[in-house]
């Protein structure tokens, strides 16, 4: 029998997914939180579990917590992005597997069971919290959750003096929202990112009546013209490096600008984005080049 439920998009060769599966991935823009479902809810569920440490054990305990007791569990990952270690962490929720290998991926089946203390103890080490270090709410899981990324860092100390109707693509926590709303000609700003966990902290972090959020897939984002764009373009994707990710950005900020609006971008040093950038705007200006990065002011 295919399974009903899902959790990311797991190799279809590796696991029989029903057409109308409900998805619970926070990725997937419009998908419903495992996190609200009522424990022992979930008649079965295929999960391709996420490679950071606390991110996994909390989609584990998720998972566990919301499924009936004996309920079919899949969960799998690339052995090289935490697949390995997938058998022992459910052991440590005291959920007993089958394992396999199939495609570079580790394959564990279990009836769903565990210890209640245990997946109470990875769901608090893996929920939203708010740092400290940061002045931020964040989780683990969220892009650079638990730092500042110096690609954005470098694109804030170059922010020229924003005005008008403007967006963060991938806005991640809200870093750069805060420093773009300090200006006070800035009357309206669009914060998208295909994080949901992303989207909830940015409403806890950005509390000002201009911002509005948006769950949503940058590269398909769409909105009345606007007179800028701010961006710090993702590159890889499930975990290889890819450029289309930051290409299809650039493709959204010039379809979202006015004529005359400006895009204000960063990038790692080695990715060539000038190109994509020169064939979209009417004038690409490098700004700065600095430990591995750099950045670009367009004008379409």
């Amino acid at each position: 029998m295919p399974f009903s439920h899902v959790y990311g998009a797991p190799p279809p060769e590796l696991a029989e997914i029903a057409e109308d599966a409900r998805q619970f991935s926070p990725l997937f823009p419009g998908a419903d939180d495992l996190a609200a479902l009522a424990p022992g809810q979930l008649p079965d569920l295929v999960l391709l579990a996420p490679p950071g440490v606390l991110e996994r054990r909390f989609a584990l305990a998720l998972a566990l917590r919301a499924l009936a007791p004996g309920a079919p569990l899949r969960v799998l990952a690339p052995k090289d992005r935490g697949g390995s270690r997938l058998a022992k962490e459910l052991a440590e929720l005291s959920c007993p597997c089958n394992p396999s290998a199939k495609r570079h991926h580790r394959i564990c089946d279990a009836a769903a069971q565990g210890d209640a203390q245990a997946i109470e103890k990875a769901i608090e080490a893996g929920a939203p919290r708010f740092s400290e270090e940061l002045g931020l709410w964040t989780q683990p899981g969220v892009f650079s959750w638990d730092r500042i990324d110096p690609g954005s860092d470098l694109l804030m100390r170059h922010f020229p003096d924003f005005e008008g109707r403007g967006a963060d693509l991938g806005c991640g926590l809200g870093l750069l929202a805060h420093a773009i709303l300090r200006s006070p000609r800035v009357s309206e700003l669009l914060l998208v990112d295909i994080d949901r966990r992303a989207i909830d902290c940015c409403r806890r972090n950005v509390a000002d009546a201009r911002a509005q959020f948006f769950w949503a897939d940058a590269r398909d984002f769409r909105a009345p013209p606007l007179d800028f764009v701010v961006m710090n373009p993702p590159f890889h994707d499930h975990g290889a490096e890819s450029k289309a990710l930051g290409l299809a950005f650039i493709d959204t900020a010039a379809a979202l600008l006015r004529p005359g609006g400006q895009c204000c971008m960063v990038a790692n040093r080695h990715l060539p984005y000038e190109a994509a950038l020169a064939k979209k705007f009417r004038r690409v200006t490098p700004v700065a080049e600095t430990a591995g990065y750099k950045i670009f002011e367009a004008r379409k």
